[in-house]
């Protein structure tokens, strides 16, 4: 799943490729992906894409006066072509799941921005709004940890409100922190030296140690992104996972064997030494595998 620095560097893409462009159509393949029907799809021809932006993991193209606001879930992503494909689509038998046709520039062919999805299950979403704050979404995200006002005092404000809720839930709960995915919330954990089970409740030293790991590991993360083509956004994120994705694998810092709990419907990896004082956490699943 695409989260904040990938997003970002999204965002920075489209700016480049289809900021100012017009739209010739948008086409949508998978209707269940299009959760409003305020504003119809073929509305959007001749609109011109005024901004491309972002809230948390939503990208948002401002076209005249209304918005697409696309969030791509776990197995959603974009991909720019230069040329529109001349095959026909067949809605139900393609990851395709809309095309968003953009006029060709100084006379030149056309182009176009296709958004997949891959795999059975189907969370992708979209929606034209007049309005971004009209996706639900939207309008109950937290603050964006890139954000100026995102100090360390918000955090602690929010740390405190949690209470004794495990402090990787609360980094990746969209209403407290936007952005944050199940990646860089393994990814933060490991540079703050702190467990994934932590009370979110914390001293005020290990809240300024979380909170400085937080900032560092998204800012760095972005900066790696930011300039590359969607098509390399993945290869990157893959690559530079300290512990994300490693189980098994040594952990960069002190060479301890990477360790993972699973959930029902997420994976998370922490290294024993560096985060949680040589204890293996319990993992349900294999522990039922084991019996």
């Amino acid at each position: 799943m695409p989260e904040l620095p990938e997003v970002t560097a999204l965002v920075d893409d489209l700016r480049r490729r289809a900021g100012g462009r017009t739209v010739e159509r948008f086409g949508v393949f998978a209707f269940a992906a299009l959760k409003t029907v305020g504003i119809g799809p073929q509305e959007l021809a001749g609109r011109r894409i005024e901004e491309v932006g972002r809230h948390g993991k939503f990208l948002d193209l401002r076209l005249g006066a209304d918005h697409l606001i696309i969030h791509l879930a776990r197995a959603g992503w974009i991909t720019w072509r230069d040329e529109v494909p001349k095959t026909p689509v067949k809605p139900g038998r393609s990851p395709l799941a809309a095309r968003l046709v953009l006029a060709g520039e100084d006379g030149g062919s056309s182009a176009c921005l296709d958004i997949t999805e891959a795999g059975t299950k189907k969370n992708l979403a979209l929606y034209l709004v007049a309005d971004s704050a009209e996706v639900p979404g939207i309008a109950r995200l937290g603050p964006d940890p890139l954000d100026q006002a995102f100090t360390f005092e918000v955090f602690a404000g929010i740390l405190a409100g949690a209470g004794k809720a495990r402090i990787k839930g609360v980094l990746r709960n969209q209403s407290l922190i936007a952005g944050i995915g199940n990646a860089y919330s393994d990814e933060i954990l490991h540079a703050a030296r702190m467990s994934p089970f932590k009370p979110a409740a914390m001293s005020h030293d290990e809240a300024v140690r979380l909170y400085e790991a937080l900032e560092s590991t998204l800012r760095v993360a972005v900066d790696r992104a930011v300039g590359l083509a969607a098509a390399d956004l993945k290869r990157e994120k893959k690559s530079s996972m300290r512990v994300h994705g490693r189980f098994g694998e040594p952990c960069p810092v002190c060479g301890d064997t990477i360790r993972q709990v699973i959930f029902s419907d997420s994976t998370l990896q922490y290294c024993p030494t560096c985060q949680t004082g040589g204890t293996v956490l319990a993992d349900r699943v294999l522990s039922r595998l084991l019996k």
